[in-house]
């Protein structure tokens, strides 16, 4: 009896060991809620809307120990509406995220569906992805900081920390025989973080970005099938600028935190190059733009102050200003509040104000069209969203 009750005990702390080296974790968010918008292609619209202050999602991550300061990881992310249950990002099962890698002390070296490096070291500083929701990111989410385009079929290198410091790179190959840099896509970042102060600097290069970046997904068009089709939107801020052949983003950001109270700003420079040299898709540039270059500046500066261990107020300005092809400028304001019920649970409400003027990249009159909502029919629009967040 006592062999059996100590062979017991030994196989008992052997799989307590075994489970110890590998763990998988389930996690999601949950975001609902009810949106207004004033002028909708010249229509009041009252929706609900999922995924306001985060995407709604579930997620499995996990990590094995394989020893010697080595371990495997990966990540599944699926995207969805909570309202139909529909798949998010085109439709794609795990459109957010999908990767397999490993770690060390060194970093980690990950393969599969992942986040560009202005995402990753910038993206953060942006209120879109803080507190004002994504009606709060900037117009047309042109540089990507607010993550509405994934990498696909990329390799990345994450740094451990160095003193506060991070760096990383991505490269996705376009997978084209005979066309090396068809579809390419690469980025590299910087971050630093130590104590009050948080900066980030991105860069990120992508060719043919109408099938390589907006048109990744499955209910994407590819450049095999499309013909004329375009992959980049309702936004007129950006959508004209479909057939450009590169489309570069330059970003920087920072915040530094002083008692309850954060101050924040973002700086990015979006080109979209060569206009109408998409290669055999029949894309042409919308209004006639040919040949040049639709260029894009755009600042922020934010505050926000976490007035009681509940409630957190903030503030915005945002200002995009076209230059190259097409002069169109976007003055945008944000005021947002977010009331935590717990640890996992808060409420929210965010207001977006946008006054939009000259020459968009349709190359008509610029109207108001805050970040993915349909464009107004007048140079200003108003949109607000009351909701409830949720995260397990």
């Amino acid at each position: 009896m006592k062999k059996s009750l100590l062979a017991l005990a030994a196989l008992g702390a052997f799989a307590g060991a075994a489970h110890a080296q590998s763990s998988v974790t389930l996690y999601g968010i949950i975001d609902a809620g009810f949106a207004y918008n004033n002028n909708s292609n010249g229509q009041k619209l009252y929706a609900m809307n999922s995924g306001n202050l985060q995407g709604s999602r579930w997620g499995l991550r996990g990590t094995e120990d394989l020893g010697g300061g080595l371990k495997a990881i990966f990540v599944l992310e699926n995207g969805f509406n909570v309202f139909n249950g529909q798949l998010g990002q085109g439709g794609a099962e795990f459109g957010r995220q999908a990767y397999v890698g490993l770690g060390s002390q060194f970093g980690t070296v990950t393969l599969g569906r992942q986040y560009d490096s202005v995402v990753d070291f910038t993206g953060a500083f942006e209120v879109g992805s803080q507190w004002a929701s994504y009606f709060g990111a900037h117009p047309g989410d042109l540089d990507n900081m607010n993550n509405s385009n994934r990498v696909n079929n990329a390799i990345k290198f994450t740094s451990a920390n160095y003193a506060g410091f991070t760096f990383g790179g991505l490269y996705s190959l376009g997978g084209n025989a005979g066309q090396f840099n068809r579809n390419q896509i690469w980025s590299v970042g910087l971050g630093y973080s130590q104590g009050p102060l948080q900066l980030g600097a991105g860069y990120l290069n992508v060719k043919d970005p109408n099938y390589s970046f907006f048109g990744n997904t499955p209910n994407s068009r590819t450049a095999t099938t499309a013909g004329s089709t375009s992959n980049f939107g309702s936004s007129r801020v950006i959508n004209g600028y479909a057939s450009a052949k590169t489309q570069q983003v330059i970003s920087a950001g920072g915040a530094y935190t002083f008692g309850a109270a954060t101050v924040g700003a973002t700086y990015s420079n979006t080109q979209f190059k060569d206009l109408g040299s998409e290669p055999g898709t029949g894309l042409t540039p919308t209004g006639g733009f040919t040949g040049g270059t639709g260029k894009f500046h755009n600042a922020e500066i934010n505050f926000k102050y976490q007035l009681t261990p509940a409630l957190l107020l903030g503030v915005a300005y945002d200002y995009t200003k076209g230059y190259g092809l097409g002069d169109a400028k976007y003055h945008q304001a944000m005021l947002g509040a977010d009331y935590f019920l717990s640890k996992r649970t808060d409420v929210y409400i965010d207001g977006v104000y946008q006054h939009a003027s000259g020459t968009d990249s349709t190359n008509r009159t610029a109207v108001a069209n805050i970040n993915g909502l349909s464009p107004s029919s007048t140079s200003n629009q108003v949109a607000a969203v009351v909701g409830i967040r949720h995260k397990f």
